[in-house]
C-alpha cells in the first residue's frame, strides 16, 4: 500500500512541476489533444499505459 501512495504522489509531483514550469506550453498541448479524435487519444492513453507497464516491470525486475 506504501508503494501505491509512493507512486501517486509522484506523478502529483510531475504533473505538478509540468503545470508550473511550462504552463503555456501546457495549454498548447492540451489544444493539440483537444483536436485529435477520439481513436488519436485512445492510442496516447494505450501508448502511456503500455509505457508505465513498461517502466514498472523495469523496475521490478532491476530490484
Amino acid at each position: 500500500m506504501t508503494s501505491l501512495f509512493t507512486a501517486l504522489g509522484l506523478v502529483l509531483v510531475i504533473e505538478g512541476l509540468a503545470l508550473a514550469l511550462a504552463p503555456r506550453r501546457i495549454e498548447e498541448v492540451l489544444a493539440l489533444i483537444a483536436a485529435l479524435g477520439p481513436e488519436g487519444r485512445r492510442r496516447i492513453g494505450l501508448a502511456a499505459v503500455a509505457a508505465g507497464v513498461g517502466v514498472v516491470a523495469l523496475v521490478r525486475l532491476l530490484s
